[in-house]
Order: structure tokens, then sequence, then C-alpha cells
């Protein structure tokens, strides 16, 4: 199995390893989409994205994005103007940190790290740190339901915290048709579901919570455009959504855009 190599590597040597690792070597969970709604997309509007930011983890909220990117060295917290992409606050980690998925609870906002078992907790308002809390496994997505955290590992787990103690409450197996969907990564909870991009594909998994069943494909094949991609580790990972609009929005590391979909159900 592939274990997510390019992370041992700085950019952009980690492209070229991943370059020459084929395709057939790399595990893909949940080919077999079983006899359960799938959803293609159309494209409502799309916006600029910084193609240097490697996304762990995307939310909107108060008008922004809120981004948090990944690779040592070039990881950290961002507030983009969707409009014009520009980043209008940064904070970014120490060199050693990876950073991973983020989720914004009241005034704060939380960032996970891969291997380090740290996240770290910000002031939404100022990006000032103000605390952090470790943890047992990797750190990959997290989202918040309102009540919890939830938290994905790169397996087919996904582990629910508390938001103020970080203290673990919970934990779900997530299985498709075909057995355990592994290789969960960036969470958004979304109208009562959890959406979970799946690590080196083009998929989505709409998770309920409470059973960990898949109960929905989304496939996002064809994002970005082909002449928008550079190969290697430009893969989907960034799922937004603005409640109050009912807008969705999704994008990938090293992608030029941040596209709003509409969901479509397939025949």
């Amino acid at each position: 199995m592939f274990h997510r190599a390019d992370r041992f590597f700085p950019f952009p040597a980690a492209l070229a390893l991943l370059a020459v690792v084929p395709l057939a070597c790399v595990e893909m969970p949940g080919d077999d989409p079983g006899d359960i709604p799938a959803y293609t997309y159309r494209v409502v509007n799309s916006f600029p994205h910084d193609p240097e930011a490697f996304t762990q983890g995307l939310a909107f909220e108060d008008g922004f994005f809120y981004e948090g990117t990944g690779l040592r060295e070039r990881s950290s917290l961002r507030q983009v103007v969707p409009e014009t992409g520009a980043v209008t606050r940064m904070v970014t980690l120490e060199d050693d940190y990876f950073g991973e998925g983020i989720a914004i609870v009241g005034d704060r906002i939380i960032q996970l790290t891969w291997r380090s078992q740290v996240g770290f907790v910000y002031d939404k308002r100022t990006f000032e740190r103000i605390g952090q809390f470790t943890y047992s496994t990797e750190g990959w997505g997290l989202t918040y339901d309102g009540e919890r955290l939830i938290m994905s590992d790169g397996s087919s787990s996904l582990y629910f915290l508390d938001p103020d103690t970080f203290e673990r409450t919970g934990q779900l197996q997530v299985t498709g048709p075909a057995g355990p969907v592994t290789r969960l990564n960036e969470l958004e909870y979304i109208d009562g579901e959890i959406y979970a991009n799946i690590w080196r594909t083009d998929r989505i998994a709409r998770i309920d919570p409470d059973t960990g069943d898949v109960r929905a494909w989304v496939e996002l094949e064809g994002l970005p455009a082909p002449e928008d991609r550079s190969g290697g580790e430009d893969v989907l990972n960034g799922i937004a959504c603005d409640p109050a609009a009912n807008r969705l929005f999704v994008t990938g590391k090293l992608w030029p855009r941040v596209y709003e979909i509409e969901l479509v159900e397939m025949e």
C-alpha cells in the first residue's frame, strides 16, 4: 500500500517522487460505489486560488474562506477573499510542522498537524495562537458539527473530540458497500452529513454521522481542467459550505481555482 510518502520529502521533491509511482500501486478505497446514490456536479462559479497553496483544510464563514495549508516550511493558516483570492490574514507554522485540517468553533479556529500529534488553537479575529492540544493518531481532516469536533487520520475511522478539552469522546468506522472506506481526508459537516474527501481520488463520501454508513458518493472527475493540473499531488482536497446561501465549494492541493458547485444526481 502507498503511504503518503510525499510527505517525507520537501516540496518539490515530493511531487517528483509521486510522478514515478504508478497509480496502480495506490489503493483506491470505495472503487465499487455499490447500490447507493451517486452525484456529479455543475460548476456554478469559480474563484482564484493560490496555486502554491497545498490545501489541507477549507472553511467558509463571514464572507471569507479560511484555509489551512501543508508541507513543511510552507504550512499556514489563511483568511482569503473569495472573489479575488487575496490573502487578508496569514500565520505560518514553525518549519517542522506539517499543517493539516481546520475547523471554526465560534471565535476560534482549530488546526491539526500531520504526524506531530499536536493541534493549534487560534483567535479567529486576530489569528493569535491561544492554545494547543495533543492527540494519539495522525491528523488529516477536521470539521465541527455544532457540538463535536470530527477528525480523520487517513484510515477508515473518524474520531469525535470535545471542542473545549479536545478529549476523544467517540469513534466511528466508515463503511460502504465494499467494506471499510479508507483514506478519509478533509472533512466538512453539511446538513447532517459528514462530507469526506477520499485521498488520491476525485470522490467525496457523504457519511451518516451516527452509523458511519456512506449515504452517497459525489464524483468530481474533471476538476480542475486538465491544463490546470501540474501532476503529482495536486489532488482534490478542500470542502466548504455557506449554509446561509446554500453554496458548496471544493478545491484541491495546488489548484488555481476554488469551485462553487451544485450537486446533480446521476441516473
